[in-house]
Formats: structure tokens, C-alpha cells, sequence
């Protein structure tokens, strides 16, 4: 006899009359509802007016999620490109499958733009966006619960996670718990936002390295995350392709937060674009940060 186990959802789709309401769109769509609000809170810490934050968004949001999606797709081209797949379903966003790695890329070439158009600066910004987009990746990782979709191996811990026999990946016998590799995402995502709030007040980091070290908090979780679980994905080698990219980048941003920390070890005292600016070339003709 199991103890205890955590259960899966149900269902992952409602209805409002024709109108169908996933959860995996609804976590996404909360996730970003909570980084804009606590941006735009930090923001306005930093100097900044809470209403550029939503301007900025606009740019950053849509091509976020164009470049998690293409990511996804070419990192996982066979269940649309390959034997039997259907290409039409790499425009199906609601179904899953949003790869993190092209979300932030493309997203910050959005909120970039975002940050130009409105004079702002976008390390400030990425500094102040930092903890939100871990706890929007925290609460987006319950569409992948509702899913029944990314979870690890089998186990025998009281925590283990449930799953339908319709979900059950094959050669496992129905009631077989697995790792509930979204909970321990979504709990290491928000330890990983309290602690750069932490460090972010106590240390007064700027000039983008809060972003930087939110790029080391997430990519060292999914490190040993991506190391648990049992979804099909691209091999190189004994590795999954997004342990190599978590690897990678993690090396990465150690390298940028430390180079960025020597060059500006003050934070910028304003968040306009011309004034910050202004600020480095003083620093790279006198050495001095304000």
C-alpha cells in the first residue's frame, strides 16, 4: 500500500458554452499576470513609471512565446515533421510544449524593442523583470501538471505523481507514481525568486546582473530536473539536448555576472536609457560607477 501520492487533474479542458478554456493557456496566462505585477513594482523601486512596464510587455510577451514554440518544435521536430506527424499541430500552442530556452531569447529581442521605444534602460528592466519570470515559470509549470505530461521516472515516494492510463508512457503498469518533476520546478522556481529579491535588496545589484543571476537559478535547477525526467527529447550523446543547454548557459551567465559585476559593482541610479548611458561612458572614461 502507497501512503500517499499526489493525483493528477481530471481534465485539463473546459467549457464555456463552444468556447474551450485550457489550463495549460490559463497557468501561462496567470504566470505572466503575476511577472507584470511584481515588475512593474519593482519598476517603480527603480525610478521607473509602472505603465512603461505594460508597453514593454507588449513587445516582449509575443515574441516570447513565437521563439518557446519554435524552439520546442525544432528541438522535438518528429512529432510533426517526422513519421505520421502532423505539421499543422506545431501551431497547436494549447496542446503544450513551449521550450524555455527560445521563449527568453526571443522575449528579451521583444522587451529590448520594448525598452528602445520607450527610452528606458533594458539591463534596468531585465534587473526588475528578474524574480517574476521565475514566478511566472513556477506557475506555468501547473499546465503541465493539468497535462499529465514531463514528469520523471517511476518511484516509490510518498509524493509521487499519479497518472491516467490514456497518459501512461509505455512499459509502465497502471498506478506506477513518477517524479513530479513540475513541483519540484515550480518550488524550486519560487525559492529561486525569493532569493534574488534577497540578494537583489541586500547587495544592490545592477547593470543586468540580477537577470544573470536569475539565469544561473533556473538553468541549476533544470540542470538535475531535465536529469529526472522521461519524456522523449533529443539525445547528444549520453545527455538529453536541454541538459547540454543548461550546462552551457549556466557557464554562461556565471561568466557575465562576475564580468559585469567587476565593470559596474554600483547600481544605475536611474532607469531612463540617455542618463544610464550618459553613466557608462563616465565609468569607462574615469573607471568609477556611480
Amino acid at each position: 500500500m502507497i501512503p500517499a501520492a499526489i493525483p493528477s487533474p481530471p481534465q485539463a479542458v473546459w467549457y464555456l458554452g463552444p468556447v474551450p478554456l485550457r489550463a495549460y493557456a490559463l497557468a501561462i496566462l496567470a504566470g505572466i499576470v503575476v511577472a507584470v505585477l511584481m515588475t512593474q513594482r519593482r519598476w517603480k523601486e527603480r525610478g521607473g513609471d509602472p505603465e512603461q512596464v505594460l508597453d514593454i510587455v507588449f513587445w516582449a510577451v509575443p515574441f516570447g512565446i513565437v521563439g518557446g514554440r519554435l524552439y520546442h518544435v525544432v528541438t522535438s521536430p518528429e512529432a510533426y515533421f517526422g513519421a505520421g506527424g502532423d505539421p499543422v499541430r506545431a501551431l497547436y500552442i494549447w496542446e503544450g510544449g513551449l521550450g524555455i530556452w527560445g521563449a527568453v531569447a526571443l522575449g528579451a529581442v521583444g522587451a529590448y524593442i520594448g525598452c528602445r521605444r520607450a527610452g528606458v534602460s533594458f539591463p534596468v528592466f531585465a534587473d526588475a523583470l528578474a524574480p517574476g519570470l521565475l514566478v511566472a515559470q513556477a506557475i506555468g509549470r501547473l499546465g503541465n501538471w493539468f497535462n499529465q505530461e514531463l514528469f520523471g521516472g517511476a518511484t516509490t515516494l510518498p509524493w509521487g505523481l499519479r497518472i491516467d492510463e490514456a497518459h501512461l508512457p509505455a512499459g509502465y503498469e497502471p498506478g506506477t507514481l513518477f517524479h513530479p518533476t513540475f513541483l519540484y520546478e515550480l518550488l524550486w522556481n519560487l525559492a529561486g525568486a525569493a532569493l534574488i529579491i534577497y540578494l537583489d535588496r541586500r547587495l544592490r545589484l545592477g547593470h543586468g546582473r540580477a537577470f544573470w543571476l536569475y539565469v544561473i537559478v533556473y538553468t541549476t535547477g533544470r540542470l538535475w530536473i531535465e536529469l529526472v525526467r522521461i519524456d522523449p527529447a533529443e539525445m547528444i550523446g549520453p545527455f538529453r539536448l536541454n541538459v547540454w543547454t543548461s550546462i552551457l548557459v549556466l557557464l554562461g551567465a556565471l561568466v557575465a555576472f562576475v564580468v559585469v559585476g567587476r565593470r559596474h559593482p554600483g547600481r544605475e541610479t536611474t532607469p531612463l536609457l540617455r542618463e544610464t548611458e550618459t553613466q557608462d561612458d563616465e565609468v569607462a572614461e574615469h573607471g568609477t560607477a556611480r
